[in-house]
C-alpha cells in the first residue's frame, strides 16, 4: 500500500458523506441533514489536519519545498472550512437554498482540489517519504473514524 492510498480512499469516504447531506437536505430532512453534515464535517477536518500535521510537513521535509503544492492545498483547505461554515450556517437556518449553493461551491471545488492532490501531490509525496509516515497517515485517519 502507498502512503496516500488511505487518503485517497478517505476522498470517497468524505464524498459519500457530502452527497448524503447534500440528498436529505435536498428532501427537506434536516435532521438527517444535520447529522451527516456532522460527520462530514468531522471527517473533512481529520482529512485536513492529517495532511497538514503528517503528511505535508514529511513531504516538505523530504522535499524542501516548503512554498510549493502543499502550501497552495493549505490555502484550499482554508477555503474549503469556510464552504463548510457557510453550508453549516444555513443548515442550521434552514436555508435549503443558501446550503445549495455553498455545497454546490463546495463539490466543485473538492473535485478540483481531489484531482491535484491524487495526480500531482500525492504521487509526489508516495515517492519521497517513508513507510514510517504511511503509518502516521493511517493511523492519524483512524484516530477520528
Amino acid at each position: 500500500m502507498t502512503t496516500t492510498a488511505p487518503l485517497r480512499q478517505h476522498h470517497q469516504h468524505c464524498d459519500e458523506l457530502f452527497a448524503a447531506a447534500e440528498e436529505a437536505v435536498t428532501k427537506g430532512d434536516w435532521a438527517n441533514g444535520g447529522q451527516s453534515l456532522e460527520s462530514f464535517l468531522q471527517e473533512m477536518e481529520s482529512h485536513f489536519q492529517c495532511e497538514e500535521q503528517t503528511l505535508f510537513p514529511a513531504f516538505e521535509a523530504a522535499t524542501g519545498m516548503s512554498q510549493g503544492p502543499t502550501q497552495v492545498m493549505c490555502i484550499e483547505h482554508g477555503q474549503m472550512r469556510e464552504l463548510m461554515q457557510q453550508m453549516q450556517e444555513a443548515l442550521d437556518q434552514q436555508d435549503a437554498d443558501g446550503f445549495g449553493g455553498a455545497a454546490e461551491t463546495l463539490l466543485i471545488f473538492m473535485q478540483q482540489h481531489n484531482m491535484k492532490e491524487e495526480n500531482i501531490l500525492y504521487p509526489m509525496c508516495d515517492q519521497r517519504v517513508g513507510a514510517d509516515v504511511a503509518e502516521k497517515v493511517q493511523a492519524a485517519l483512524h484516530s477520528h473514524a
